[in-house]
């Protein structure tokens, strides 16, 4: 999924808009069928006069509207809830999920459907009467699918929110992220780039977290100015406005700086995302762990369960080369480098806290030990050193 699919997938009201904009739609299309095809009563379309079909519309909007309002209070609960049980970082998945959003939507679009249908019936039954059975009809079948739609939504949310569904959640985004950022077979990073001069700074112009960075945009920037672009800060830090954002080296013959157009390519947001944040879903199971061994919930298991999908990440991490982000252009010239967390910074995202919160509860310092050992063994070479200096500092 693309930064900006999953930036619209993250806005909870985008599902729920566009279902009510296609049931109005639907409805009007109807409507003019209806009045193409005139009162044909089929075998399977709406058999009763307009005073029926007023009282039927009329069930199905109030019905709908308060679903509604179940569904919307049930997912205000629940956010209640898992933010004060598990961590309110986790909140974004329930932001994202789709049974969830399109649970809202059947409803709001059944509801302003049947609105719609309603303004067609004419008449009474003595006078001028218009039925349209068609859009009646319809109505009808959005109805059953609603209710099938609720049960669908009761079962869903019954599931995510067991600590087993949110930790596997969390990790297997995690994991796919780590699979196209990291891949196994990552070519070894380019000759760190030549670089002339102190730079021409380019500061944030306001606070914020990086959540990503375009890439190909500063490149092809990079290019056009033959630069060299140092990014400052790691994706997921905090930048304060004014704060240094990136460092804009020119090349020895480069053109003209024009620093002002490097920033766009590096967004910024009030939370952190995982679009290209490997340490953020670390940051999210610790959060979970920190929270089970807190004196309020006292759960050990559930910490270890989190340290059973840390484990996963990490060896996957050890078992595979981790070059430094650098990007080349065509003609093999560095002309980006990123920082990013190394091995040495995730084992202590990962680990440090749980170690800490949990060190009196009997399963946790156990179920750390196994994991160090087995990434001891795993680990490429070159990442074995790190995993026995951050044991020792452990006392492990």
């Amino acid at each position: 999924m693309t930064p900006s699919a999953r930036n619209a997938s993250g806005r909870f009201w985008v599902v729920p808009a566009w279902c009510g904009g296609v049931a109005i739609v639907l409805a009007f299309a109807l409507a003019r069928l209806d009045h193409a095809i005139g009162d044909d009563r089929g075998a399977f379309l709406f058999p009763g006069p307009p005073e029926g079909a007023r009282s039927f519309l009329g069930a199905v909007i109030t019905a709908m509207i308060s679903f509604t309002g179940l569904v919307f209070s049930i997912t205000v609960v629940v956010l209640v809830l898992t933010s004060g049980q598990f961590s309110p970082r986790v909140l974004r998945q329930f932001l994202h999920d789709r049974t969830i959003q399109w649970s809202l939507g059947l409803f709001i679009a059944s509801f302003l459907y049947a609105v719609f249908a309603l303004r067609e019936v004419l008449g009474t039954a003595d006078t001028d009467p218009f039925v349209p059975r068609v859009s009646v009809t319809v109505s009808g079948l959005l109805v059953l699918l609603a209710v099938g739609q609720f049960v669908l939504y009761i079962h869903h949310v019954v599931h995510m929110i067991q600590a087993s569904s949110i930790i596997t959640s969390i990790a297997e985004e995690t994991r796919d992220l780590l699979e196209s950022r990291h891949p196994v077979d990552a070519a070894p990073a380019p000759a760190p780039p030549t670089i002339v001069g102190p730079g021409t700074a380019v500061a944030a112009d306001r606070p914020g977290l990086v959540v990503s960075v375009d890439h190909d945009g500063l490149l092809g920037q990079a290019v056009e100015d033959d630069s060299v672009v140092v990014l400052e800060p790691r994706v997921g830090d905090f930048v304060p406005a004014g704060a240094t954002l990136l460092v804009v080296h020119p090349r020895a013959g480069g053109g003209g700086m024009r620093a002002e157009r490097y920033s766009c390519h590096v967004r910024t947001a009030t939370e952190r995302t995982m679009d290209q944040d490997l340490a953020f879903g670390f940051r999210q199971l610790v959060d979970v762990a920190v929270k089970a061994l807190s004196t309020s919930i006292n759960d050990p298991t559930t910490a270890c369960q989190i340290l059973d999908a840390v484990h996963d990440l990490l060896r996957r991490i050890v078992t595979r080369p981790w070059p430094p982000v650098r990007i080349e252009d065509d003609r093999g010239t560095t002309r980006l480098c990123i920082p990013s967390d190394d091995v040495p910074t995730l084992l202590r995202i990962a680990l440090d806290e749980i170690h800490h919160y949990g060190a009196d509860a009997t399963q946790v310092p156990a179920r750390i030990t196994r994991l160090l050992d087995d990434l001891d063994a795993a680990a490429r070479p070159e990442h074995r050193e790190a995993v026995r200096t951050y044991r020792q500092g452990l006392g492990l």
